[in-house]
């Protein structure tokens, strides 16, 4: 089990949370996860990462799957303009690869914004480290151990 999965496990555990990590395959797209896990493309919770352009921190913001970040908007909750995050910094600040970054289980636990669309779901998915691992969890859950703040963030 790689360093990346156990992080996410042991955050898992230690929340309370009975979720286990499930290995379903390489997926580049939340439709292509949603499709592994069978579960509606709006149930799987993507870990979008920006750098604060003031902070040069990341910041993450959690989004339905269907759903698109709105930089404009992500900004304003972020209170700093935001860039692109680079594999290092995210890398760096959560401990995991990019198409692999969990909600939870980071290094250095990022800002972090939940879209609203999530907590219309009784479980969503979310990658677990890896690529090819993803857990499912309630989105109140998610939030709560993520440190997430809900905000309108979407187009």
């Amino acid at each position: 089990m790689s360093k990346s999965l156990k992080r996410v496990l042991r955050a898992l555990q230690d929340a309370g949370c009975a979720s286990q990590p499930v290995e379903v395959g390489h997926a580049t797209t939340a439709r292509m996860a949603a499709d592994l896990v069978g579960c509606s493309v709006d149930q799987i919770a993507k870990s979008i990462i920006f750098r604060g352009d003031m902070s040069g921190e990341a910041v993450l913001f959690i989004t339905a799957g269907g759903n698109q970040v709105n930089a404009d908007r992500a900004a304003t909750l972020a209170g700093e303009p935001l860039g692109k995050a680079d594999a290092t910094l995210i890398r760096a600040q959560t401990g995991f690869a990019i198409g692999g970054v969990s909600p939870v289980g980071h290094l250095t636990p990022p800002r972090a914004f939940l879209d609203p669309r999530l907590m219309e779901f009784e479980t969503v998915w979310a990658a677990a480290g890896t690529p090819r691992h993803v857990f499912s969890i309630a989105p109140v859950d998610l939030q709560r151990i993520s440190g997430a703040q809900t905000g309108a963030f979407t187009d």
